[in-house]
């Protein structure tokens, strides 16, 4: 069987830490796990094949890759299915730029020339599906692995090829997700089982994001003051400007009760009045929120995946309340969660 798009990848399910000692003995491979947009690459049957880049919903997007596409047709077998991560760098800033990315992908065809001088695209490649116009989804990971090694090896692949980092010591893996996550573009690890076969729309890995505690001001709430189902949190900016960063999961009862104590009313002049805050990161869909004095500080646990220099894309977790700290101690805007005031 050729595989052709839309082929649905295999994914990943959410867990806090590393799976336990059962999972371990059955062999695994820890990979770094990458911020940017899961993507299919295929390569024609023939010569002169149309190369495709299939988002993880199936949607084709080669027309805004043509950087990639015209790598791929220079440099990858026919035949070829991969399966990785694309990321952007920016140029002028000298790092992984998520923000470009998401120009990058929702760019028309006749621009997307110029942005790709300005933002290079590179694809991280972690598994292959295909190779030689043989399908491998029965294909143990250990095998594809070898195989997908093997692929960089003999074809001498470089940028904007990169071979995902594996490992199978467990110590190195913990190094990658304590230290490597510092790396812009680095958010944790995926876990995968030696012998699991390619199950596309299955969630038979692990994913593991590197969580980090920190504080952020509550400007608003939905629900009500006594009875506040989540926060809607911000950070002051370098001018001292209020801006919004993220919002909580919905709280527990008991913790709304608590945090309800400690809620009052905007005064008027609140810095967000008019504003209208997104129900997820991006969302269209608009939050009922009120507005609250942004005095009350939360501790919050947040991922590493911002956008616009300081906005959280995944909700927070709340923690606690910090009633020994000001507003004023909290970390600026932009410092992400890697910073926390202590």
């Amino acid at each position: 069987m050729v595989l052709r798009p839309p082929v649905e990848p295999m994914l990943a399910q959410a867990a806090e830490s590393v799976p336990g000692p059962a999972a371990l003995r059955a062999g695994v491979a820890y990979e770094q796990k990458l911020d940017g947009h899961r993507a299919l690459l295929f390569t024609g049957a023939e010569p002169g094949g149309r190369v495709l880049v299939q988002t993880r919903r199936g949607s084709l997007v080669q027309d805004r890759f043509p950087d990639l596409v015209t790598a791929a047709e220079q440099q990858l077998p026919h035949g070829l299915v991969l399966d990785g991560e694309l990321l952007v760098w920016d140029v002028e800033a000298g790092r992984l730029s998520f923000e470009a990315l998401q120009r990058r992908a929702a760019a028309r065809a006749r621009g997307a020339g110029s942005l790709a001088v300005r933002w290079p695209a590179y694809f991280v490649a972690f598994d292959v599906l295909q190779l030689d116009g043989q399908e491998l989804l029965s294909r143990p990971y250990k095998e594809r692995r070898a195989l997908l090694e093997q692929l960089f090896t003999d074809h001498a692949l470089t940028a904007p090829w990169t071979l995902c980092p594996m490992t199978t010591d467990l110590a190195k893996a913990r190094e990658w997700l304590e230290t490597w996550t510092d790396v812009s573009g680095v958010e944790g690890i995926v876990v995968k089982p030696l012998t699991s076969r390619y199950l596309p729309s299955y969630r038979g890995w692990t994913k593991i994001r590197r969580r980090d505690t920190t504080e952020a001001i509550t400007g608003a709430i939905t629900g009500t003051l006594t009875r506040p189902q989540l926060l809607i949190l911000g950070r002051h900016d370098q001018a001292g400007r209020l801006r919004e960063v993220g919002r909580t999961v919905p709280l527990r009862p008991e913790v709304s009760r608590q945090v309800g104590e400690y809620l009052a009313a905007a005064d008027p002049g609140h810095p967000w009045t008019g504003v209208r805050f997104a129900a997820a990161w991006g969302s269209r869909e608009a939050l009922d929120a009120i507005l609250v004095r942004p005095e009350l500080v939360a501790e919050i646990s947040a991922d590493r995946a911002t956008d616009r220099g300081g906005v959280f894309r995944h909700p927070l977790r709340y923690r606690r309340l910090r009633l020994d700290m000001e507003a004023e101690d909290v970390p600026r805007f932009g410092a992400g969660s890697a910073a926390a005031a202590g």
